[in-house]
């Protein structure tokens, strides 16, 4: 039986051995250069120097541009989850309605997110060109000028939330299978009761769909704030920094700056960032999150 195990074991090392190695090379390794980095003063052109703390005491006392970048970021992040959230779930229960042709209309709303994210950029500079963009034409055929989009600073970022909003279907999704797991009986014990929609939905739907949403929350919380693409490809951060996101900042104080050091303390701060926000959330969970089957005290 012990070589039996040990065999196992052994077989069982070698099939996730192209996992573990990608996983070392690729993610482990990369972060921990990364950490070291931090504490230096690495141009690429030269050999790094360890500078300690410099780069972190001068991000948070002689950088105006990180604390713009970290502005546009949580603003947008206040906005967008929200909204993405709430959207996701108000979508989810529409696909998940028994009406003739839904496979259809559940595949149109999933496309977006499947599609090239330049792609979609350019798209969207296209429908929201302030000049001949198909969004202001039809605006203005019911007498509404419309306004510059991406090319306002009160409008940037905004247009950037529009964006992200149309890729609401892949949580929707998620969100369906969810709402397919609660059992049946418990809507028909509920209508036994003579509850209303509003009812089923606050007292089963929500409830049994908690473990759904926590998911879906610790998801976009992390994606909200690595927003790098679209503003990449069409706004580039202007205009006047209104979408100098971090992740764009980072990037260009690694790949346009070259300053690898610094850039390796910007990325730091915005993990522990993305990870104390993701403490918190888990540590909310059990005021709010029922799992099926779950005791109660």
């Amino acid at each position: 039986m012990l070589r039996q195990a040990r065999r196992e074991a052994i077989e069982g090392y070698i099939g996730i051995s192209p996992w573990l190695i990608g996983f070392l090379v690729f993610t482990l390794g990369p972060m921990i250069a990364s950490f070291y980095f931090s504490f230096t003063d690495w141009r690429i052109t030269v050999s790094p120097r360890w500078v300690g703390l410099a780069n972190y005491i001068r991000i948070f006392t002689d950088d105006r541009d990180f604390y713009q970048a970290i502005k546009v970021t949580f603003t947008y992040a206040a906005i967008a989850l929200p909204l993405n959230l709430v959207a996701g779930l108000g979508l989810s229960l529409l696909l998940n309605q028994k009406v003739p042709g839904m496979s259809v209309f559940r595949t149109l709303f999933y496309m977006p997110v499947v599609l090239s994210g330049v792609s979609v950029a350019l798209m969207w500079m296209w429908l929201l060109n302030p000049d001949y963009g198909v969004a202001n034409t039809l605006l203005s055929y019911i007498g509404i000028e419309g306004p510059a989009w991406f090319w306002d600073p009160d409008w940037a970022l905004l247009s950037v939330v529009l964006i992200n909003l149309w890729r609401v279907g892949g949580g929707a999704i998620i969100y369906l299978a969810g709402l397919q797991n609660i059992p049946p009986h418990l809507y028909e014990a509920a209508d036994i009761d003579g509850a209303s929609a509003w009812a089923k939905l606050w007292n089963v739907t929500l409830p049994m769909l908690t473990p759904t949403l926590f998911f879906q929350l610790v998801m976009e919380l992390i994606d909200v704030f690595q927003v790098f693409t679209i503003v990449y490809i069409i706004t580039d951060g202007g205009p006047l920094r209104a979408t100098l996101f971090y992740m764009l900042y980072m990037f260009r104080t690694a790949f346009v700056d070259f300053d690898m050091g610094y850039a390796s303390a910007l990325a730091w701060i915005m993990a522990i960032i993305i990870m104390f926000f993701t403490a918190l959330v888990f540590k909310s969970s059990p005021l709010w999150v029922y799992y099926e089957g779950e005791a109660k005290e």
